[in-house]
């Protein structure tokens, strides 16, 4: 069973930045057979897709409102893929979950076959 465990997140004051991760466990496949995928869900609001990147690491996908602040990154050999935030603002706070897919390039959080517990960050102004 595909397990992924986020971490990463924190407090941080606005302008400053941080570097979320994602390990997945469990997968009897390889890790660079999975697209994987940042989600972020801010309280009261509905889930957002943040960034992709699928099994080759090419393309990228990131959401249009957050072109030129996140980065998303994947390391194979450690079955670890990343988001880099910067510049963060209080719009930012939100739980960031990461999510797996194998083999697809899903268009729907539905999708995707995994998901992490999510890691809070908390943006001060």
């Amino acid at each position: 069973q595909v397990q992924l465990v986020e971490s990463g997140g924190g407090e941080v004051q606005a302008g400053g930045s941080l570097r979320l991760a994602c390990v997945m466990s469990g997968s009897r496949r390889l890790f660079d057979q999975y697209t994987m995928a940042w989600f972020r869900q801010a309280p009261g609001k509905e889930r957002e897709f943040v960034a992709r990147m699928n099994w080759h690491g090419v393309p990228t996908t990131i959401a249009d409102s957050m072109r030129g602040r996140f980065t998303i990154s994947r390391d194979n050999a450690e079955s670890t893929v990343y988001l880099r935030i910067d510049r963060l603002n209080p719009e930012d706070t939100a739980t960031y979950y990461c999510a797996a897919a194998y083999w697809s390039l899903p268009e729907t959080p539905s999708a995707y076959d995994a998901w992490g517990q999510g890691t809070q960050v908390t943006v001060l102004s």
